[in-house]
């Protein structure tokens, strides 16, 4: 009987709960903001970040890799016991 008073009495209180909550107000989506020319300018200004940034990562992917073959070539692939 207890446990089911208590259920009760836990149902109660959560509508309670949720009535008295207040209501959201959303904003209105009617107006629309337009920037032609400005997110062109920043998304080109991005793009420029970018390739200025990959221009000297290439560089050195390019030296490791000449690098790298190099030492493969200056070490002897088998040595010669006489």
């Amino acid at each position: 009987m207890k446990t089911r008073m208590r259920m009760s009495a836990a149902v109660n209180t959560a509508i309670v709960f949720f009535m008295t909550t207040a209501n959201a107000f959303a904003a209105s989506t009617s107006k629309v903001f337009v920037s032609k020319l400005g997110i062109f300018i920043f998304l080109g200004f991005c793009a420029l970040v970018l390739v200025v940034q990959l221009i000297p990562a290439m560089m050195t992917l390019y030296g490791m890799l000449k690098g790298l073959g190099k030492e493969q070539e200056k070490s002897p692939s088998r040595v010669k016991s006489h």
